[in-house]
This record gives C-alpha cells, sequence and structure tokens, in this order.
C-alpha cells in the first residue's frame, strides 16, 4: 500500500509539505486543485505544477481528491452533457500528468456533514461529530451557516460557496429525484466518463456517502454493501472502482468493513481506502476519534489485515484526524493526529506482513 496524507496546497493548507514527508513511510500526497470552479476543465499546467511540487519534496502525486460531479449531472439536466464532456478533458489531462487514481462523490447538494467540527472529547482533544437529533432541529440554511462558523476560516471540501447559496433552488429541483433516479444519473455519468478514464489509466473511485443516510429527504445512495455491488455493475470495467471509507460507511454498523473490503477487493474494485476510526454511540450518532482500535468501534487490525488479504497496492490514507496539542486548522485536518494515524495504521502493516512471513 502507498500510505498517503491528503494536502489542500500551499494557498490553502496551514501544513507544509516539508512536515508531510517528516512523517515516517508517508510516500504519497493526496491532492487537487481547489481554484477551478466545479465544472470546469483542470488546466493541464496547473495539474503538472502541483506535480512539481509534491515531487521536489520526495513525494508521488498519483491521487487526487476530487474532481468534484457537476450538480447538473446529478440532477440529469440538459446541461449535464457539457459537463460530462469537460470532466473527460479533466481526466485526460491527469493522465498525461501520471494521475491513477480519482476519488469522487455523488452525493445530492451536501457533502459529508457534521453537527459539529470540534466536540471536546473525554481527552480534551476536539473531533468531528455527528447527531441525527441535532440534524432534525436545523435547516439545510442553519446547517450551512453552522457548518461555516466552525472552519476556523478554512474552506471546507465539498461546501462550495458559491454552490450552496442556492440551497432553495437545488432542493426545488431534487423535489422529484428519488434513488433509482439518482441511480440512472450515475449510471448515465459513469457511461461517459469509463472509457476516458480507462483509455487514461485512471480508477475512478466513488466515495461512500457521508453519513450513508438520507440527509433532508435527499437522496443517498452509496451506502451500503448491496448498492456498491450495483454501482461496480452499473459500467463493468476496472476503472469504475470504489473508494473504502471505514468512517464514512463504517458509521452505519450494518456494514461490516472487513467484509466489504475483502468481497470488493476480489472483484478487483478498490482503488482506494480512507481508514479512520469512530465512536458509534447509538444509530445516528457517533464522533470521530483516535484512529487506535480500542477508542472507537471499528476493528482497525480487522481492516487493515483484509486490505492486506486482498494483496491492496494502491494509495491509503489515514483520513480525518482530532484536532489536539493546541494545533487549530481546518477541521479533520491537522497534522499530529493525522501523522499519528498514519504510523499507528503502518505498525498494524507491518504486523500483518511479518505475521504472514513477508
Amino acid at each position: 500500500m502507498i500510505m498517503s496524507f491528503r494536502w489542500y496546497g500551499k494557498q490553502h493548507d496551514s501544513i507544509p509539505l516539508q512536515y508531510i514527508r517528516q512523517i515516517p513511510g508517508m510516500r504519497g500526497i493526496v491532492g487537487a486543485l481547489f481554484d477551478v470552479p466545479v465544472g470546469e476543465v483542470w488546466p493541464l499546467e496547473k495539474i503538472l505544477e502541483l506535480k512539481r511540487e509534491v515531487e521536489e519534496q520526495g513525494l508521488l502525486l498519483e491521487t487526487i481528491e476530487s474532481v468534484n460531479v457537476h450538480e447538473d449531472i446529478k440532477l440529469g439536466l440538459p446541461s449535464r452533457d457539457q459537463y460530462i464532456e469537460n470532466y473527460v478533458k479533466t481526466l485526460r489531462h491527469l493522465g498525461k500528468a501520471g494521475i491513477k487514481v480519482v476519488c469522487y462523490n455523488f452525493m445530492p447538494v451536501f457533502d459529508w456533514l457534521r453537527t459539529d467540527l470540534a466536540k471536546v472529547l473525554s481527552d480534551g482533544s476536539n473531533a468531528l461529530s455527528f447527531d441525527e437529533t441535532v440534524l432534525r432541529g436545523l435547516t439545510p440554511e442553519t446547517l450551512v451557516e453552522e457548518m461555516y462558523k466552525g472552519s476556523n476560516g478554512f474552506e471546507l471540501p465539498g461546501w462550495e460557496k458559491s454552490r450552496l447559496k442556492e440551497l432553495q433552488r437545488l432542493f426545488a429541483l431534487y423535489k422529484d429525484i428519488d434513488e433509482e433516479r439518482l441511480f440512472e444519473n450515475l449510471r448515465y455519468f459513469l457511461q461517459g466518463i469509463i472509457p476516458a478514464a480507462e483509455e487514461c489509466g485512471i480508477k475512478m473511485a466513488i466515495h461512500p456517502d457521508d453519513p450513508p443516510w438520507s440527509i433532508f429527504g435527499l437522496p443517498r445512495i452509496v451506502t451500503s454493501k448491496k448498492n456498491l455491488e450495483r454501482i461496480v455493475n452499473l459500467v463493468d470495467s476496472p476503472s469504475n472502482g470504489l473508494t473504502l471509507c471505514t468512517g464514512s460507511l463504517g458509521s452505519n454498523p450494518e456494514n461490516n468493513m472487513p467484509e466489504i473490503i475483502r468481497y470488493f477487493g476480489k472483484l478487483g474494485r478498490v482503488a482506494f481506502g480512507h481508514v479512520r476510526n469512530i465512536q458509534i454511540h447509538k444509530p445516528g450518532l457517533f464522533n470521530e476519534t483516535a484512529h487506535k482500535a480500542a477508542e472507537g468501534s471499528q476493528d482497525m487490525y480487522e481492516i487493515m489485515k483484509a486490505f492486506y488479504d486482498i494483496g491492496f497496492t494502491g494509495p491509503i490514507r489515514p483520513d480525518h484526524g482530532r484536532m489536539i496539542w493546541g494545533e487549530t486548522g481546518r477541521p479533520g485536518y491537522g497534522l499530529y493526529d493525522r501523522a499519528l494515524g498514519a504510523n499507528y495504521l503502518q505498525g498494524l502493516w507491518d504486523a500483518i506482513c511479518r505475521q504472514e512471513g513477508r
């Protein structure tokens, strides 16, 4: 596996690449262009500049998270064809830059969602958390306001202000979109882009919905083993792959993460791993926590063993972390706890390799 670290670029991230490269065993950066509006073509020269910055620090840039999908594609509007054409052009540029994995999501209106971006845990650290009862007391507009208030002044991935200014219009457009229509719109999108991904040697890796259930009545489809199987069968191609996120899918206790990793790994469809722990208090109530298995509800050993058993050689990142030791920054994306998480995951991996005689 390639231990990797998400980085928002020198203009948008408080953590310099020089610090990331000092994390033992860190090999890859998961990057993106955050100054290109959703739906527009990513310029090749900007991609190459990002790649140059990363490689100058002795790190790899082979994974992008994410080339966001324009809302018109999810809605199935006539304008989607132009946006799909732009997406294909971006994939061709990424292919020329040596990108191998592109993570994306298909969540309507809202990307990942939490009701508290800095819940104080028992050890004094703070982490992202979700409480369904709190969400029921919010409107979509007040939720967006709360997310911005808790962002520490950083742009939150998937929460573009230009798009979310149009909440009422978006909700009206989704009024007649159910899960079946969303599946069909995803099929149309995949049929439009997967041939180009195949030509470019890129694995598309859809990210699970986070959390994996309906929010404000909006349909969500990347939620379970059953739905993941349906998605990989929409277009039968090795380039139609999955990001398996243990904190997103795993927030529903019915999703057995080691089983899911092994199942789709045998099919050759696991392209990317987001490995983090969460503490589930009851259905609809969870918070993120330290990566160590004993700190939460996920069996981190079995999760890493599952990645080992499928012979996974792609990128894994520790995903979100707590804010510890007085660090401030983009919620979930501090340096210290993600560095600890990366080393914990690598320690498990090393022990598994030795146990298996490698």
